[in-house]
């Protein structure tokens, strides 16, 4: 046996090779599916709590300290400034459920989501008291510990618009 032949791939090695591939791509897929959907029923969830008097009360020093949305309570009373968040984060979780009919608007969902997860990642550094430091460590404060999931929902939402801008 040559030298060249002994360098080339067996059968046995493709076939391992692509079976590892494949797996790889399912546990992928699978992954995409939860991020997206569990992206949705949160989004569902929690702009369904707006509507509450206690989720109105609860976010108000939230967006009030933000500099990018404290206008909202010059303009609305604080449960309309809520409810209208909570309309966008359900419309937002309606068209991100949409992939298996248009990629499109599940990609303009979770253009929807990017925002409002880059708006409330924000929120950790415009509110008191949500990161602090104490003897040169980063803590979180009562706000940051809430806050700090929508960084992951961030990254899924990320995740989500490049799988529906592709259009796999």
């Amino acid at each position: 046996m040559d030298a060249a032949s002994q360098s080339l791939p067996t059968e046995e090695m493709l076939v391992k090779a692509l079976l590892q591939a494949k797996s790889r791509t399912s546990l992928e897929n699978l992954g995409i599916r939860v991020s997206r959907y569990g992206l949705v029923i949160t989004l569902l969830l929690i702009g369904a709590l707006k509507f509450t008097a206690g989720e109105a009360q609860g976010i108000q020093p939230l967006v009030a300290s933000s500099p990018l949305m404290f206008w909202l309570y010059k303009v609305f009373s604080l449960q309309a400034v809520s409810n209208l968040i909570g309309m966008i984060e359900i419309a937002v979780a309606v068209l991100i459920a949409l992939r298996p009919f248009s990629a499109r608007l599940s990609f303009i969902g979770s253009i929807g989501a990017i925002i409002t997860f880059l708006l409330t990642v924000s929120f950790l550094f415009s509110t008191p008291g949500a990161i602090h430091f104490s003897h040169g460590f980063l803590l979180l404060g009562d706000a940051g510990q809430f806050l700090i999931k929508d960084l992951v929902l961030l990254g899924a939402s990320i995740w989500t618009a490049a799988e529906a801008r592709n259009g796999e």
